[in-house]
C-alpha cells in the first residue's frame, strides 16, 4: 500500500506532467499562427513587388512604342511627353514589318519615377498595318529593378482600338524575379492592359491605364500562387504606384487579398490575412 506522501509526489509529477503539455501545446499553435501570418504578409508583399516590376516593365515598353510611333511628339521639349530618363540609350535596327529596339541602361539609370534600372531590354515590334495590331516581344539581359534582376520573356500583343474605342495589350509573360539574397519567384500568366486616358493628346504624364488578369506564382521551395486581379488595378502615370484595384492571392485553399487604395497616390496597400488588416508599403523592399 503506498504511502500519503509517495501518492502526493506522483500527483504533483502528473500535475506537472499534464501542465507542461498543455503549456507546449498552446506554444505550438500560437507559434503556428504567427508563422502562417508572417508567411502571408511576406507573399502580400511579394505580390505587391511583382505587381510593381510588371506595371513598370510595360510602362517602359509602352513608352517605346509611343515614341516609335508618334516620332514629333518624342522629340518635344514638352517633358511630359518624355517618360524614358535621358540616362537610357536607344538603338534600332529597322528591317521591312519589323523594327528591334535595344534599351540599355547601363550600369545604372534612375527613372523619372525614381526607380533605380541597370542592364538591358531587347524589344521587337512587328507591325500589321491592315490589322491596326503589333506583336511586341521583350527579353532581358543582365537587367534590374532596384536590385531585383528580371530573367526571361514577355509577349505583347496591342490593338489600337478595343470594343470600348481604347487601345489594349495583352501581355503574357514567362519571367523570374531574383532577390540580391537568392530568393526568387516565377511569374507566368497573362495581363490585359487598357489605356482609359490620355491617349488623344501626346502628352505621356496624364495616361492611365487599367490592369486585369490572372497568373501562377511559384517560389524558391516550389510553392505555387494563384493570383487574380478582382478589381482593376489603375496605374496613373503621374503617380510612382497603382492607386486603386484589388488582387487576390490563393494559397491552397487559402486566400489573401490585396487593396491599393482609393485612388489616391500613396505608397500604402491593405493586405488582409485571416480577416486581420496588415499595412504595406510599397516603396519598402521585401524583407
Amino acid at each position: 500500500m503506498k504511502t500519503r506522501q509517495e501518492q502526493n509526489i506522483r500527483l504533483g509529477f502528473l500535475t506537472f506532467f499534464v501542465i507542461g503539455i498543455l503549456f507546449i501545446s498552446c506554444d505550438d499553435n500560437n507559434l503556428g499562427i504567427d508563422d502562417t501570418i508572417t508567411l502571408d504578409e511576406t507573399s502580400a508583399k511579394t505580390q505587391t513587388e511583382i505587381d510593381d516590376v510588371s506595371e513598370s516593365v510595360d510602362a517602359i515598353i509602352e513608352d517605346i512604342y509611343f515614341n516609335e510611333t508618334n516620332p514629333t511628339a518624342a522629340k518635344s521639349d514638352n517633358t511630359e511627353s518624355k517618360f524614358l530618363p535621358d540616362c537610357v540609350t536607344i538603338t534600332k535596327v529597322i528591317t521591312k514589318g519589323t523594327k528591334e529596339v535595344t534599351i540599355d541602361y547601363g550600369d545604372g539609370c534612375t527613372t523619372k519615377n525614381d526607380n533605380v534600372l541597370k542592364g538591358k531590354i531587347f524589344v521587337t515590334f512587328k507591325f500589321n498595318i491592315s490589322e491596326l495590331s503589333v506583336d511586341i516581344d521583350y527579353t532581358f539581359e543582365d537587367f534590374y529593378f532596384n536590385d531585383k534582376k528580371i530573367e526571361g520573356t514577355v509577349h505583347k500583343a496591342r490593338i489600337k482600338i478595343n470594343d470600348s474605342g481604347n487601345p489594349q495589350a495583352t501581355i503574357n509573360r514567362d519571367i523570374k524575379i531574383i532577390w540580391e539574397d537568392g530568393t526568387f519567384v516565377s511569374v507566368k500568366g497573362e495581363r490585359t492592359r487598357e489605356w482609359v486616358e490620355g491617349f488623344g493628346n501626346k502628352v505621356w504624364g496624364d495616361n492611365v491605364f487599367l490592369i486585369t488578369g490572372k497568373w501562377t506564382i511559384t517560389n524558391k521551395d516550389g510553392e505555387i500562387k494563384i493570383a487574380t486581379i478582382i478589381e482593376p488595378l489603375r496605374r496613373e502615370m503621374s503617380c510612382r504606384f497603382i492607386v486603386s484595384g484589388i488582387t487576390e492571392i490563393e494559397i491552397g485553399d487559402k486566400k489573401i487579398t490585396l487593396n491599393y487604395g482609393d485612388g489616391t497616390c500613396d505608397d500604402i496597400a491593405i493586405a488582409t490575412v485571416n480577416g486581420e488588416e496588415h499595412e504595406i508599403h510599397l516603396s519598402k523592399r521585401r524583407k
